[in-house]
């Protein structure tokens, strides 16, 4: 009688996608298991150190009591808070200035000027920070100029400013690009109709309409400064904010419990712009509907010879401070030889061993590329795509979007604490250049994870729906079906994995050891130790070989698109 019962057409069925589900619940919990290990256990690390004393005993809130007690400490608190608001201020407008300019103006060359804004992704966030040293230090050749404008020296928060600006600029203008270009000429074409003037269209048309750009934007740009380290740690000088606070308390002073503190105030802010973003995305409406009309900009000579000229002198700008950390690397001696030489590439790559720096960034770059797009898109898939386990599913929900609000510096500090643990099974990982491709794809998988579920968010669900009805396993669907169509995406989860692998400091700046030591980190202790041209060339280096990655993942991504997205094209 079981046998009847088995080898009837509907039981069959119902067993095959009982053994699919299965093998779908079996790897999100291994999704789930991952991110705890790597990512819940590191944050509760740190919490744990903020609460115990010298002695590991429980001390409550004594650490944080004695930090609020510390007016050194406080001093940082202070100028965390105020540089990233100024930066903020500054930067935002600037960038928002720089986007309108791209979508509202027929301007000439705008793939030109969009391309020198990439400049900082591709380069180290301190190479911007190496250039205003040698254009404004105290050997700068612009050092008159800024005593011109009242300030003593670069040193201190002035440097950190116009750097921090440089750095951020990119993220903010990506954002106010995007949330510009979503505009319907319709409301324009109204005004025009009814004689509005151009400043009353941009108040009451513009500005309304990109508002929440400009509040993400705002928030992403003040994360990103109040959590940067290599910037701070270079041109900071005397001037201590709590990234670089963290630094001295955990690698100068061995005060973990102090680190720890200082830590997680320095979660809190971006845990809470990182909140109120969450909350403005989802008070957006859409700006584009079915009805709506794609705007496209009208030529205006004047107001595009002025966006021209605009966009001229920010880019001017990016490549003045790139061309002159490429000057001063070929430079003999600084400045009283200014003969060209590949004396400091050499002394870098050779004397002092950077080149084995080089291979381990390429290695660990290439490692989050490969293994991060793999489990950030086959995550993203099993969460979109199959159904059941809808508790641990949440859970799996929550922490893919946790490591957007945790900054570098941050789990780079929850991993010495939980890994170098002599209990923890895991303690072999520790100064690997294993955990450090780890902490990595980690600390980018937000970003990753949002573009992999927004790519297979355009995929109807029929697809799966079929294959269940054809009794098509679902992993079958996945190899043949969603991974060719969403190979584009998969691409720019590699390259922005790679990039920022071979870009990040903050993240693996307590996790190396001197056979795994990184080319950005070389970069970090060149300067530390005086070697300010040595540490630029290396700058250097680093932004020519995310520049080539850039380009050959642009490559690969032509070759995908003629290979896989054929059928976007409708034949003739």
């Amino acid at each position: 009688m079981a046998a009847t019962v088995l080898n009837q057409p509907g039981a069959e069925l119902r067993q095959r996608a009982h053994w699919t589900d299965r093998i779908a619940h079996a790897g999100i919990a291994i999704i789930a298991l991952l991110l705890v290990a790597f990512l819940a256990m590191p944050l509760f690390a740190i919490l744990s150190q903020a609460v115990e004393g010298k002695q590991g005993e429980f001390v409550g809130l004594t650490n944080f009591i004695e930090y609020a007690q510390s007016p050194v400490l406080l001093q940082s608190l202070w100028n965390s808070l105020w540089v990233s608001a100024l930066v903020t201020a500054i930067a935002v407008p600037l960038a928002f200035g720089f986007a309108y300019a791209l979508t509202r103006s027929c301007m000439p060359a705008k793939g030109v000027f969009r391309a020198i804004t990439l400049i900082p992704l591709l380069s180290p966030s301190l190479l911007s920070a190496i250039s205003l040293i040698y254009w404004f230090g105290n050997q700068g050749v612009a050092k008159g100029f800024l005593q011109t404008l009242g300030f003593d020296e670069i040193y201190g928060a002035p440097g950190i400013v116009l750097a921090e600006c440089l750095a951020v600029f990119p993220h903010a203008l990506m954002i106010l690009v995007t949330a510009l270009t979503l505009s319907d000429a319709r409301l324009y074409e109204a005004a025009d109709a009814m004689g509005t003037s151009a400043a009353r269209k941009f108040f009451t048309i513009t500005l309304p309409g990109a508002k929440y750009g400009l509040i993400s934007a705002a928030l992403v740009t003040f994360t990103l400064v109040i959590t940067d380290f290599g910037i701070p740690k270079v041109i900071g000088g005397s001037f201590n904010m709590l990234a670089t606070d963290v630094f001295k308390l955990v690698i100068g002073q061995q005060d973990f419990a102090k680190g720890s503190v200082v830590a997680i105030l320095l979660l809190l802010p971006a845990v809470v712009t990182f909140g109120a973003d969450f909350i403005v995305q989802r008070k957006q409406t859409a700006m584009l509907t079915a009805r709506a009309v794609p705007y496209n900009p009208s030529p205006s000579r004047g107001f595009d010879l002025a966006m021209t000229g605009y966009c001229s002198v920010i880019a001017a700008f990016m490549l003045a401070m790139l061309g002159m950390a490429v000057f001063a690397s070929f430079v003999t001696f600084w400045p009283y030889n200014l003969t060209p030489s590949l004396r400091h590439y050499i002394y870098g790559l050779v004397d002092n061993e950077v080149g084995v720096g080089f291979i381990n960034s390429i290695k660990m770059a290439a490692g989050a590329a490969v293994f991060g797009t793999l489990i950030v898109f086959t995550g993203a898939y099993l969460l979109e795509k199959t159904r059941g386990m809808g508790g641990l599913r949440g859970l799996v929900r929550l922490m893919v979007m946790l490591p957007m609000a945790v900054p570098g510096l941050v789990l780079g500090l929850g991993y010495i604490f939980f890994f170098n643990a002599p209990d923890n099974p895991l303690n072999g990982l520790y100064h690997t250049l294993t955990i450090m491709t780890i902490c990595t794809i980690v600390h980018f998988y937000t970003t990753s994870h949002l573009t992999a579920v927004t790519a297979l968010k355009s995929l109807d669900g029929e697809f799966e729906a079929v294959s269940a009805s054809l009794k098509v396993p679902f992993f079958k669907t996945f190899w043949r079906v969603t991974l060719p169509i969403c190979t584009p995406a998969l691409v720019d989860i590699a390259r922005y994995f790679f990039i920022n692998a071979m870009t990040t400091i903050s993240a693996v700046v307590f996790l190396y050891s001197p056979e795994t030591r990184l080319a950005s980190l070389a970069i970090l202790n060149m300067d530390e130790a005086g070697e300010l041209s040595p540490a630029a060339a290396m700058a250097v280096l680093v932004t020519a070989v995310s520049g080539v990655a850039t380009v050959l993942f642009m490559l690969l991504g032509r070759w995908v698109d003629r290979r896989t997205q054929a059928w976007r094209h409708a034949s003739r």
